[in-house]
């Protein structure tokens, strides 16, 4: 029982000894390099965090957008464009959800059905509060999938700045550590090289 009751404090006990510890043959050069690692992982789980709550906020804008748009259907007063034409939208009227009558333009982003609809057609659309034709909302499941793959590239991206960062600060680190071992070598190196 008393082995298990001291063993939560030995990884935080041993991270201390590494850290601060007083190693004899542990360079000043390798605690900073051990702060920088601790630095980045501290720096890329924040980054992490952030990633989480940037999807989770991007999820909850998208739902709320969808949440604001009611389906309709729009009869068209002129037939609908072809894939080679220039007009990418045509006359169309739709009813609101109190019943009155709109008219207006459709274009091929607020009614992708109207590509090669002839005149009198019924087609989806989507509206605003306003009663105005807006494109459709993304699906319940293209919302978790924008928002996943936000929060990944995030995470990612974070990761591979702080790698970079890591090999940039360990090149300058291995920099200084060479130039000491070569200035320690001058300084011992005749005193070795002159007893053979």
């Amino acid at each position: 029982m008393r082995g298990s009751a001291r063993r939560p404090g030995r990884p935080l006990r041993r991270l201390g000894r590494l850290l601060l510890g007083r190693n004899e043959l542990r360079r000043p050069t390798d605690r900073i390099e051990v702060l920088i690692v601790a630095s980045l992982t501290a720096t890329f789980l924040t980054a992490a965090i952030v990633a989480a709550v940037l999807a989770g906020h991007l999820y909850q804008s998208q739902h709320a957008m969808a949440a604001r748009v009611r389906p309709a259907v729009a009869v068209l007063a002129q037939p609908g464009p072809v894939a080679a034409s220039q007009t990418t939208a045509v006359g169309a009227t739709w009813r609101l959800p109190n019943g009155t009558q709109r008219s207006g333009t459709l274009t091929t982003m607020t009614a992708p059905a109207i590509y090669y609809a002839s005149a009198g057609t019924s087609v989806p659309v989507w509206l605003d509060r306003s009663g105005r034709p807006v494109a459709s909302p993304p699906s319940p499941s293209e919302m978790i999938v924008t928002a996943s793959l936000v929060g990944i590239t995030v995470t990612a991206g974070a990761a591979v700045v702080l790698i970079l960062c890591y090999y940039l600060c360990r090149g300058l680190l291995d920099r200084h550590r060479l130039a000491r071992w070569e200035s320690a070598w001058a300084a011992v190196g005749p005193r070795w090289t002159s007893r053979r």
